[in-house]
């Protein structure tokens, strides 16, 4: 297992290169970027895709209000915006940013620095990449990790019943619910519990936005985790209904299909119970599976899943940070943002594939090529 791990390790990097290679390329010939977004914001054209209650109006902007400039230039003709202003501007704008060098300049300067996880500073924020993404971890984290627990101790034991019960009235009913969670997207159930629960039509129990209150640091430790526990409710909610419906038919499916083998007949054959049957042998081989989605359920999850969640409750997560990184061309964090969870991804991966070798010690990493 460890020549396994190693080789894996050593693949880590061509695999990371790749992504960010790709990425970056898409990034470069997409129209747009934080020269021609800084112009916007200089000219009163640029609205903001997230409105931000005391927020910075990015950082230098203010300082930097050029002289308008009747003479032409080839720098100014690059750039959406520039028209008029003057050139020795645009320029002190390029080298502000690094785009005064080419682009595969940029891009080994860059890999260069997130070798040693130097991620720089945010374009528009003024604030280092890592305190950005760090201030906004916790609010991510606790999103994915309670909607992950209860989305797995609710379709795992779901998933079970319903492939033992196949094709009984239990199933087919919890099909049906199967159906219309799978159906719904996460957002609109958030919506739908906004206008149930928040205040919105019917009821006023649960707080609309935030992920504790106001006066939450002068609460007592108990106080505090019911305040908590309180703002989490809806959010957590909405995500787990939007998202256990692909993981209770996962579940089911590979259930059926173990039960449906030899082994399980022979099993049976010999006397043992149902029960014995399902946990003692069918159980560990259904879950391989399921075992080997969780990684990228709990990457999706604390990265992107959460996005439409974290604004329609008002939450400050990363999910939200990566969207407003692409909307304002905020290479800074995109960039990091995207090393590192790319970074984590791998990782889990690789611990996904540990995993399977603790569930089931019959499965052989060291023979197979990586």
């Amino acid at each position: 297992m460890l020549a396994y791990i190693v080789r894996r390790l050593f693949l880590l990097v061509p695999t990371l290169f790749g992504i960010m290679l790709i990425n970056f390329v898409v990034v470069q010939v997409a129209p747009g970027g934080p020269i021609e977004t800084i112009l916007s914001k200089l000219s009163g054209e640029f609205v903001e895709a997230t409105a931000r209650v005391g927020g910075d109006d990015g950082g230098e902007l203010s300082e930097l209000r050029p002289e308008q400039s009747l003479a032409g230039d080839d720098v100014s003709s690059k750039y959406r915006g520039a028209r008029g202003l003057d050139p020795d501007f645009i320029r002190e704008l390029e080298r502000q940013f690094g785009f005064d060098r080419p682009a595969h300049e940029r891009f080994l300067l860059m890999m260069g620095r997130y070798v040693t996880f130097d991620f720089g500073t945010s374009f528009f924020s003024d604030r280092d990449v890592v305190e950005l993404v760090l201030s906004k971890m916790p609010v991510s984290i606790s999103i994915g990790i309670w909607t992950t627990l209860f989305t797995y101790l609710i379709a795992i034991p779901l998933g079970v019943a319903k492939a033992v019960r196949d094709g009984s009235r239990f199933d087919i009913w919890t099909s049906a619910i199967v159906i219309v969670g799978n159906a719904i997207p996460a957002f609109l159930f958030a919506i739908l519990l906004i206008v149930v629960f928040a205040g919105g039509t019917y009821f006023d129990w649960f707080p609309l936005r935030g992920l504790t209150s106001e006066n939450w640091a002068d609460l007592n430790w108990v106080d505090k985790i019911l305040d908590y526990l309180w703002h989490i409710t809806l959010p957590i909610a909405a995500l787990v209904i939007g998202g256990y419906a692909g993981l209770v038919m996962l579940t089911k499916n590979s259930f059926l299909d173990e039960i449906g083998k030899q082994y399980v007949t022979t099993a049976r054959a010999k006397g043992l119970t149902t029960r014995r049957v399902l946990y003692g042998h069918v159980f560990r081989n259904a879950m391989l599976i399921v075992i080997a989605g969780f990684p990228a359920a709990f990457i999706g999850i604390l990265f992107t899943g959460s996005l439409l969640i974290e604004v329609i409750f008002s939450l400050d997560g990363l999910g939200l940070l990566g969207f407003e990184a692409a909307i304002n061309r905020d290479y800074g964090v995109l960039f990091a943002t995207l090393y590192f969870f790319s970074l984590l991804g791998l990782m889990l991966n690789l611990i996904g594939d540990i995993t399977y070798t603790l569930v089931d010690p019959r499965i052989d990493f060291e023979s197979r090529e990586v």
